[in-house]
């Protein structure tokens, strides 16, 4: 018998959030491994099934118990918390497979991601185009994304931002917001949303002058509108364009 491996976006962690076919994947699995704090969201879910943890920086070797369990036979889910090909463990995972020679069925299986949970939770802030950028420069040189941040100013994107501050890592966020004041006026919302849709989900309507008061770490998420975004009612609103 051949394995399989899910690799299975959980979504942000609120049960209502987790797909259809994730929840089938999940099911159907025999062995499920993931992050610690990310195996904690849904193990009360699934209590039958066999879990593995890990903590940070385990990512390849999570992958490599997938691959193991697979050539067993077994079914086996790697979880990642949103959607695992955004900043998640399908690109890992895929990497390693295609270095193997064995005949392994793999399937990606796509979960709602931080970005698009905190976007609803403030309104309407990418109506419009918009990018994502990760301020993490553990896997991506600090001048890359300090070239993508320009790039994403000159082209006024609106900017989901990823992994903004921690607690070894606190000046990117205010490089970044001094890039973005070249391009954009002070009054700009930004909207930040930490915990979304878990316990301590706490969201901030500012904008780019005043968002440094605020409390952000790893987990929040942090969108900054373009020239066109506005804030009414409580609502962060990027305009489509449409002659209202």
């Amino acid at each position: 018998m051949k394995g399989k491996i899910f690799v299975v976006g959980i979504g942000p962690g609120d049960y209502e959030y987790l797909t259809f076919r994730a929840k089938s994947s999940l099911e159907n699995s025999e062995v499920i491994i993931g992050y610690s704090n990310y195996i904690k969201l849904i193990k009360s879910l699934f209590p039958e099934k066999e879990y593995i943890s890990s903590g940070m920086t385990k990512e390849i070797e999570r992958c490599n118990q997938c691959i193991d369990f697979a050539k067993e036979g077994k079914v086996v889910s790697l979880i990642s918390s949103g959607d695992p090909g955004i900043y998640g463990m399908a690109g890992i995972l895929l990497e390693l497979i295609t270095k193997t020679k064995d005949d392994i069925y793999v399937e990606v299986i796509p979960g709602v991601t931080s970005y698009l949970v905190a976007a609803s939770l403030l309104g309407s802030p990418i109506t419009e185009d918009h990018v994502v950028i990760s301020l993490s420069d553990l896997l991506i040189p600090w001048d890359i994304i300090e070239n993508r941040i320009h790039c994403a100013g000159k082209g006024d994107f609106v900017i989901c931002t990823y992994n903004p501050k921690s607690k070894g890592r606190i000046e990117q966020i205010s490089k970044m917001r001094d890039i973005l004041l070249l391009y954009r006026g002070p009054n700009t919302p930004v909207g930040i949303v930490k915990n979304a849709m878990r316990d301590g989900q706490k969201i901030i309507i500012t904008d780019i002058d005043q968002m440094l008061k605020h409390e952000i770490d790893m987990n929040t998420l942090v969108i900054i509108g373009n020239s066109r975004t506005y804030v009414k009612n409580n609502f962060m609103i990027t305009p489509r364009g449409y002659n209202l």
